[in-house]
């Protein structure tokens, strides 16, 4: 049986998985005891599961979360306002395919964002696309954008997009430009995709930060529809983690053991802190 040239056609034709388990059938005499189905079966198996991690590894490059967040790693016990249920109800993303948006509001540190980004990953995972932007470098870019063109493009990329990550809105108030670009981008995306929204202010005081009244309406009148809302309070989770005893680094030469010794003498301790990424 000529082997070979199979193996090379199926690479030729970008069936990795299917050469792979070809290879793997050939290498292991234990096959030969099934049927042809079968082992065509294996072979279709394995090129779908291939063809899956190829997407997963794709759409979660292109999508840029700020983190490596999943919804099996939030933390439900030391955030509150973060409800269990809601959370795995969404975690099937059919609020994407019914073009829902996600608000998620609470004081600096609280896991924003790291919910935000696990939301978008468990919805990549369901087959969908998803964008992060920081709501500052995402004004900038399109106030760029215009300047040189590329506006009418910009916003037509992220209007593609299934979940578009809005992190970080209302810093700052909002120029009159900034929110008209602001409406722009929601507007495109009203009824059609999916949008999740981080912000530091209750959403009371939105309207407020998101400049000239009238446009501040038609923002959050797209907004707010057809929302799924998450309130958080709590203590920075970043303050806490540094202030675990377990993320001290330990003396790594002779110099600070020495150090060491003489502050437990009387001397003045000095803790090293591991720097806790931001979520």
């Amino acid at each position: 049986m000529l082997t070979s040239p199979t193996l090379d056609k199926l690479r030729a034709m970008n069936l990795m998985g299917m050469a792979r388990a070809l290879q793997e059938q050939m290498e292991r005499p234990d096959y030969q005891a099934l049927t042809f189905e079968e082992r065509l079966g294996f072979m279709v198996d394995l090129e779908e599961q291939d063809r899956e991690n190829r997407r997963l590894y794709r759409y979660l490059k292109a999508a840029k979360l700020r983190s490596n967040a999943s919804l099996e790693d939030l933390d439900f016990h030391r955030v509150r306002g973060l409800d269990r249920s809601v959370v795995l109800a969404l975690a099937d993303a059919r609020w994407v395919d019914a073009h829902h948006n996600v608000l998620v509001v609470g004081p600096t540190g609280i896991g924003k964002t790291y919910t935000a980004c696990a939301l978008a990953q468990a919805a990549i995972r369901r087959g969908h696309t998803a964008l992060y932007l920081r709501a500052p470098r995402m004004l900038d870019e399109l106030s760029v954008a215009r300047v040189d063109g590329r506006l009418p493009r910009l916003l037509s990329a992220w209007a593609r997009v299934e979940v578009l990550v809005i992190d970080d809105l209302g810093l700052q108030p909002l120029s009159n430009q900034q929110a008209a670009d602001l409406l722009e981008v929601v507007e495109d995306r009203h009824q059609r995709h999916a949008t999740i929204v981080t912000s530091q202010l209750p959403i009371k005081q939105w309207h407020e930060a998101l400049g000239e009244p009238t446009i501040a309406d038609a923002i959050l009148d797209r907004l707010l529809s057809n929302s799924h809302r998450f309130e958080l309070s709590g203590e920075s989770l970043r303050r806490a983690e540094s202030l675990d005893p377990a993320t001290m680094l330990e003396p790594q030469n002779g110099s600070q053991a020495a150090d060491k010794q003489e502050s437990a003498a009387g001397g003045e301790k000095r803790r090293a802190t591991k720097p806790v990424a931001p979520r």
